[in-house]
C-alpha cells in the first residue's frame, strides 16, 4: 500500500459536495485568494476573490460600508430569506498581486466572512423571521443599511410598515407607520456628519414619504420620546400607481421615483413635484434609478432599455442591451455607469453617452446587487448562488483609455 501511495499518489476524500463552476467563469476563481499566482491572466486582475455563504439564498442586497473611520467597516449582505450577515471589510489597497502576496497573508483579503454566518453559531442574531406580504418580492429594494453598518432597514411587512433592525443583535428597534398599503421600496441619501440622512420610502399605496434618520439617537425621526410615532418630513405624490423604485440625493435636494406603470417623478424633498421624466417610447415600466450628485439620472426599463436624463428633464442618452439588469450603480463622480444582471456579466459604461467601457468575465450565476468600496476600487455583486464576488475596478484608466481611443 505504501510503495503504491509513493508511485502513484493517494485518493484523497471527498472534499466538495457542490459540482465544480464551469471553466472560464469568474466563480472559477474561487480559489484564487489562496493561491493568486496561479492565475496571470485578464481574470486574475479583474477578481479579488469570492464568498460563498452556506445558505444558497440569493444575496439580494449588497451594502459597502467600508471607511476606515467606522467602528466596523464591513460589507452587509441580505439574502431572499432575510438573513443578513456583517462581513468584515480590511483596507488591503497595496496588498493585492504585490510580489511574495501568499497564503500567509490570506487575512488580506478585503473580507471576511461574518463569523457567525461561517460557524452556523449565532445565526439567530442574523435572521430577520417577521413576517413580509406573501405577494412581495424580495429584491434589492427592500432593504436599506445605514453609513455605520449598524442598523437594517426592511420593507415589504403586511401591516404597511417598515421595520428598523440592530445588525449587532438582530433585535427589532423601530416599526414605522405611514403609508396606506404595504410599503413597496426604501432609499436612503448620502449622510451628513453625524450619520444623519434622509430615507425615503415607496408604497402600493402611489405615495412616497420622506423620513429623517437620526444618527445620533439611531431612529427614524428626530426626537426618541416620540419614536414610536414618528411623522414624514413630506408627502410625494402624483403616481398612479405602486411605487417600485426610487433614489433621493440630499445634495440636490431630490427625490425620483418609479411607478410601476407611466413617467418616472422628481420631487423636491420639500414635498414639490418638480417634472415628470417622460421615457422614449416603449420606456414605460421604469425599475432602477440612480442619480448622481452631478445632476444625472439613470432609468433601467423593463427589456433592457436605458434612458440618461439632465435633472431638468431632457434626455440625454438611451441604449438597450440584451440582459434582463438586476442592479445599477454610479460612480461617486457620476461618470461611469456600472451594470449586472441574469447574465451574470458586470459591464461599465460611460454614464453621458451609454459608451461601453469594459466588460469583466462572466460569473456562472445571476447578479442581484451591486455595492463600490468608498475608495471606488472594489465592486461587490450579491449573486443568485447565494456568494459575493469582489472584483477590482479601475474608473480613471477607462477613463484615459476612452479619451486616447476617441
Amino acid at each position: 500500500m505504501e510503495a503504491q501511495i509513493q508511485n502513484f499518489g493517494q485518493t484523497p476524500s471527498q472534499l466538495l459536495i457542490e459540482p465544480h463552476p464551469p471553466r472560464s467563469s469568474a466563480m472559477h476563481l474561487c480559489f484564487l485568494p489562496q493561491s493568486p499566482l496561479m492565475f496571470k491572466d485578464q481574470m486574475q486582475q479583474d477578481v479579488i476573490m469570492v464568498l460563498k455563504f452556506p445558505s444558497n439564498s440569493p444575496v439580494t442586497h449588497v451594502a459597502a460600508n467600508t471607511l476606515p473611520h467606522l467602528t466596523i467597516p464591513a460589507v452587509v449582505t441580505v439574502t431572499c430569506s432575510r438573513l443578513f450577515a456583517v462581513n468584515r471589510w480590511h483596507n488591503t489597497v497595496g496588498l493585492r498581486g504585490a510580489p511574495g502576496y501568499s497564503l500567509d497573508q490570506a487575512h488580506h483579503l478585503p473580507i471576511e466572512m461574518d463569523p457567525l454566518i461561517a460557524n452556523n453559531s449565532g445565526v439567530n442574531k442574523r435572521q430577520i423571521t417577521d413576517l413580509v406580504d406573501q405577494s412581495i418580492q424580495i429584491n434589492a429594494h427592500c432593504f436599506v443599511v445605514t453609513a455605520d453598518n449598524r442598523y437594517i432597514l426592511i420593507c415589504g411587512f403586511w401591516d404597511k410598515s417598515f421595520r428598523v433592525y440592530s445588525t449587532e443583535t438582530g433585535k427589532l428597534t423601530q416599526i414605522v407607520f405611514g403609508h396606506w398599503d404595504v410599503v413597496t421600496c426604501l432609499a436612503r441619501s448620502e449622510s451628513y456628519i453625524g450619520g444623519d440622512c434622509y430615507i425615503v420610502s415607496g408604497s402600493r399605496d402611489a405615495t412616497l414619504l420622506l423620513w429623517y434618520w437620526s444618527g445620533r439617537h439611531h431612529i427614524i425621526g428626530d426626537n426618541p420620546n416620540s419614536s414610536d410615532y414618528p411623522a414624514p418630513r413630506a408627502v410625494l405624490t402624483g403616481h398612479d400607481h405602486e411605487v417600485v423604485c426610487v433614489s433621493v440625493c440630499a445634495e440636490l435636494g431630490l427625490v425620483i421615483s418609479g411607478a410601476k406603470e407611466g413617467p418616472c417623478l422628481v420631487h423636491t424633498i420639500t414635498g414639490d413635484l418638480l417634472r415628470a421624466l417622460e421615457g422614449p417610447e416603449n420606456c414605460l415600466f421604469p425599475r432602477l434609478i440612480s442619480v448622481s450628485s452631478e445632476g444625472h439620472c439613470i432609468i433601467y426599463y423593463e427589456r433592457g432599455r436605458f434612458s440618461n436624463f439632465s435633472i431638468n428633464g431632457k434626455l440625454l442618452a438611451q441604449m438597450e442591451i440584451n440582459d434582463s439588469t438586476r442592479a445599477i450603480l454610479l460612480s461617486s463622480d457620476g461618470q461611469n455607469l456600472v451594470t449586472g444582471g441574469d447574465n451574470g456579466v458586470v459591464e461599465v459604461w460611460q454614464a453621458c453617452d451609454f459608451k461601453q467601457l469594459y466588460i469583466y468575465p462572466g460569473c456562472d450565476a445571476g447578479i442581484r446587487a451591486m455595492d463600490l468600496s468608498h475608495d471606488q476600487r472594489t465592486l461587490i455583486t450579491g449573486m443568485a448562488s447565494g456568494s459575493i464576488v469582489a472584483f477590482n475596478i479601475d474608473f480613471n484608466r477607462w477613463h484615459y483609455e476612452h479619451q486616447n481611443r476617441y
